[in-house]
């Protein structure tokens, strides 16, 4: 049985350094509420930062704005704009 719980955290922790793979993965995991609570919102800025480094990854976006308001796609764009990768603390 998977986690999925702990599956999105470690995604995450990728995902916010600008892993492109790991930023596609959490945005499946937001769009379907697997470990995590559903959020299309956040599935879409996380599917749209990985498109934006690797074209494959636009279908799954674009999948995800399918089921999204207007209002609700403007947000996500907003944040995907906002979104500034974090670095790795050193020691």
């Amino acid at each position: 049985m998977q986690d999925f719980g702990q599956s999105a955290a470690w995604y995450r922790k990728a995902a916010e350094q600008g892993e492109a793979k790991a930023q596609n993965n959490l945005s499946l995991l937001y769009a379907k509420g697997r470990g995590i609570p559903q959020d299309f919102v956040l599935a879409y800025m996380w599917a749209s930062l990985a498109a934006s480094q690797n074209s494959e990854y636009a279908e799954l976006r674009d999948l995800i704005a399918q089921k999204m308001t207007p209002q609700q796609v403007a947000e996500a764009q907003r944040l995907t704009r906002e979104w500034k990768p974090k670095t790795s603390a050193s020691p």
